[in-house]
């Protein structure tokens, strides 16, 4: 518990410092085009609107930077002390104050945040005004005056000194040796803090100096990045490899670095990969001269060839550093997925591995588990929050907007940084190692956390619960699985599941055809009508009937109520597994409901299979009564 509040606190601290340059970034990318454009060496000098280039590094940026930091802490009052300290620091350095600006900024906004609180509620009513503008002044003021006087000097000298040690590992052929740190932060979700919290500001002075820094390409780089997802495109099995293809081209040309953080996960070994990767490409930079002219952000090919200097022997030196990171990364992965063991259950096992390395829950062991705070009535707002805002939350509201539409569901879907989450979001969607972050900012709402953006069974199973609560998934069943058992007990007699409606040791060839042999069996047993059976397929195309634990539950769509002649239900049991969008599933229950009762099988299942030592039982049973006696022995439990 200690080690995962303080791996929380450290994510925290990092996205406060990313978050004061991320709002600004595309001030940086002006300046750094401008830059690119105008100087003597760019692609159209023009010496009247260079003139920008200087005051915009050495005010503009600066000032937005502590302005921000200042909102971060007490919003619009806030963010005006703090821009007003930060012309301190500005003025009473030599260098460009993007330090000293994440410093003065926060402090602003607090100490006004501060004396705010002190009198409220003890002003005379005709004052406010007065009080509020000249308290700002003040406190701006004599801030503005400690900055100048000892702030900016300090940073200053401070700056030198970490400008001195980048060139010290540049000069000593050991600034590759970073990437040991830099990328496995990057993969705990450290990315943004590193690159605009330290590497920005640093970079930004190094630009000053020789007009171009390679600290901008660090972690930006996307070679390691795209070693890793090409290596799943080929050599990766089961719903990683399908993903994979989507993940590199938004990677590697959208820039959104988090999308391959969970395929490193699945497979630590890979952390190598993306180290090795890093150092290649970071010895050919230093090797070549590569840098950048800003920040480049996102991290994609496009974004880094729009801020490479006006040389083509910057282009070739960044263009190489990518390239050979990538290569060396990828010849890593396909050594590591070649050489260890794949299975179709691979992105189940790196949830369970999630869990124990980093103190959360997986998604697939949360299917069968509760929420905190209950799903919501009437959802209107879905907010999905990423570290920073602007990536990996924008994708992932498109994708969720995407599916609302083609679901028919009128719902707000919308992204921001978690540090801005509205306290009236009902609906928060996170990457797992972020959700602890959104919990504590909005402990109120109902959290969904997500491993894969781009296939993330989480999104169907949110429609499915916006669409029909009732049946959304059996984590929600197993709720109220003994209030529905002991509710109605007039339906739990053996018409439901008979032993001639249990099928063992069945094998098939796919999914569909798994569905047909159960609803089949369904029509045979005087269930259903004949045409429940496409129903069934229809209702697993829309979302998977996959449910976790190594169960599926194939059913009819809200329309084939109709063709439901009485409740029973089905059991396959197939040892050698079928696959289901990627997960194996070795026990089917063919589901038929009337009249509600499809609500009590529900929950008669989900009590018996939120428990993987009765599935390994029915899976494992020689007998169909044997595997009845366990469904029922669970149920008389619950009943008892």
């Amino acid at each position: 518990m200690a080690q995962s509040n303080i791996k929380v606190a450290v994510q925290k601290f990092g996205n406060f410092l990313s978050s004061m340059v991320l709002p600004n970034i595309s001030a940086f990318i002006a300046w750094g085009l401008i830059t690119a454009l105008f100087i003597p060496t760019g692609f159209f000098p023009n010496e009247s609107l260079a003139k920008m280039v200087g005051p915009m590094i050495t005010y503009l940026l600066p000032l937005l930077i502590g302005y921000t930091g200042g909102k971060l802490v007490h919003d619009q009052r806030g963010a005006v002390v703090g821009a007003i300290a930060t012309m301190g620091v500005i003025v009473g350095a030599d260098i460009p104050m993007f330090l000293g600006a994440m410093i003065m900024g926060p402090i602003g906004g607090y100490l006004i945040k501060k004396f705010d609180k002190l009198i409220e509620g003890k002003v005379k009513a005709g004052f406010e005004m007065l009080v509020n503008n000249f308290s700002a002044g003040i406190l701006g003021g004599l801030l503005a005056i400690l900055a100048f006087k000892a702030i900016g000097p300090s940073v200053d000298v401070f700056t030198g000194w970490l400008v001195n040690g980048v060139d010290w590992l540049v000069g000593t052929g050991l600034l590759p040796l970073t990437s040991i740190i830099i990328e496995p932060a990057k993969v705990l979700f450290l990315n943004n803090a590193i690159n605009h919290g330290v590497l920005s500001p640093i970079g930004v002075e190094q630009v000053k100096q020789t007009g171009k820094s390679i600290l901008f390409l660090l972690e930006a780089n996307p070679g390691p990045g795209i070693g890793v997802l090409l290596a799943y495109c080929i050599f990766g099995k089961g719903t990683a490899r399908r993903s994979a293809p989507g993940a590199a081209i938004i990677h590697f040309f959208g820039g959104i670095h988090e999308i391959y953080f969970p395929y490193i996960l699945m497979r630590p070994m890979l952390f190598f990969a993306v180290i090795l990767g890093g150092m290649s490409g970071v010895f050919t930079l230093v090797l070549l001269g590569g840098g950048l002219l800003a920040p480049s952000s996102p991290g994609s090919i496009i974004a880094i060839l729009a801020v490479t200097p006006h040389s083509a022997s910057a282009y070739l030196a960044n263009i190489a550093g990518v390239l050979v990171a990538g290569a060396v990364s990828f010849v890593v992965s396909t050594f590591v997925l070649k050489t260890g063991k794949q299975t179709e259950g691979d992105m189940e096992e790196a949830t369970r591995k999630m869990q124990e390395m980093k103190g959360k829950k997986s998604s697939v062991a949360a299917v069968l588990s509760q929420n905190t705070v209950a799903m919501p009535e009437n959802v209107n707002k879905i907010v999905f929050a990423c570290d920073a805002g602007m990536g990996s939350s924008a994708m992932g509201a498109s994708l969720l907007r995407k599916k609302m539409k083609e679901a028919g569901l009128n719902i707000s879907v919308t992204n921001t940084a978690i540090s801005n989450l509205p306290p009236d979001a009902q609906i928060v969607i996170t990457q797992e190692e972020l959700t602890p972050r959104a919990q504590n900012k909005v402990p109120n709402a109902y959290h969904i956390s997500v491993d894969n953006f781009l296939s993330s069974p989480e999104y169907d199973k949110l429609i499915e619960q916006l669409k029909n609560p009732e049946t959304a998934g059996l984590h929600e069943i197993v709720e109220d699985a003994e209030a529905n058992v002991q509710s109605d007990e007039s339906h739990a007699d053996d018409a439901l599941l008979r032993e001639e409606n249990i099928f063992l040791n069945m094998q098939f060839a796919n999914k569909e055809e798994a569905i047909r042999f159960a609803g089949r069996a369904l029509v045979k047993a005087g269930y259903v009508k004949e045409s429940y059976i496409e129903a069934m397929i229809a209702r697993d195309e829309l979302t998977s009937t996959y449910m976790g634990n190594d169960v599926a539950i194939p059913h009819g769509t809200e329309e084939a109520k109709k063709d439901v002649l009485n409740s029973g239900f089905t059991v396959l049991q197939v040892p050698n597994g079928v696959d289901f969008d990627g997960q194996k599933v070795r026990l089917i229950f063919g589901i038929a409901g009337k009249d509600g009762t499809h609500l009590e099988i529900l929950s008669g299942i989900a009590v018996t299979c939120s428990d993987m030592a009765n599935i390994e039982k029915m899976v494992e049973a020689k007998t169909a009564s044997e595997l009845m006696d366990i469904l029922n022995d669970k149920k008389e439990m619950v009943t008892n």
